[in-house]
This record gives C-alpha cells, structure tokens and sequence, in this order.
C-alpha cells in the first residue's frame, strides 16, 4: 500500500525578515501564512494563493540553541555566497513572471532559457541570498 504522504512546508533562511516578506508577498505573490516573533527573529510561513497546503517557512538561519558559533559562522558565508539553500518554483509565464521579478528589484542569476536537459528556466537571488530557480510548465 502506498503512503499518503505530502510537502508541507520547505524552509528557507532570512537575514532581514521585512525584506524576505516584500520578496515573496509582494514580488512573488505569495501569501502570508503565519508571522510570528520579533526583530529578526521570526518565522513567517508564505505560499502560493489556493495551495493551502504548501508553504515556505521564512526562518532566521541558525536560531537553534544547538548550533555552535562556528556553524553560525560557516552559515552565514555559505548565505553570503548564495549557497546555503535554494528552490525551484514553477510558472506557465515564465517571461511574465521574470518581468515582474526583475522590475521589482530580483537580483538576476539567470535569464528565461531553454536549457540543455528540455526545461525552461530562469533563476534569482531572494534578499537573503537564496537561490530561487523558477521553471516553466507547459
């Protein structure tokens, strides 16, 4: 029997909550699930309109008490660099959706391109540095 099993929610780090919010909500879209706690410690729960089910936690990268200062450290390089988390999304106006990204202040990575493996695709940074990969549906 096969398991009835779902993405519920993915996490993305933030180093500047207001900013990551105006990414997502307001350039992306989404809506605000959740927003809770303070200052830039908070976790704010976005997804897509009429997929309730699905979710991006917002989350200060390295609030678990568990963590050492040196994993903090190594965390915030690799968000430095870009490289501590990323997403694929997806659109079926992938040009639309790049247009409105770009002219609401995205940082480019990518231009829409078909790439070698059959996908259409584009990619930006999220204010915290995030990889955010948008491909095209058809």
């Amino acid at each position: 029997m096969a398991m009835d099993i779902s993405i519920h929610t993915t996490a993305l780090p933030h180093d500047d909550p207001d900013a990551s919010l105006t990414f997502y909500r307001d350039i992306l879209g989404f809506e605000v699930r959740s927003d809770v706690g303070n200052g830039k410690m908070r976790w704010i729960a976005v997804g897509p309109p009429g997929q309730p089910g699905t979710s991006i936690l917002l989350a200060p990268p390295a609030a678990d008490p568990g963590i050492t200062e040196d994993e903090r450290r190594v965390i915030a390089e690799m968000m430095a660099k870009g490289t501590y988390g990323w997403i694929l999304l997806a659109t079926r106006d992938l040009d639309g959706t790049f247009e409105k990204v770009q002219a609401g202040g995205g940082e480019v990575v990518q231009e829409p391109i078909e790439q070698p493996y059959g996908v259409r695709d584009c990619a930006f940074r999220d204010p915290a540095g995030n990889l955010v990969r948008i491909q095209e549906v058809r």
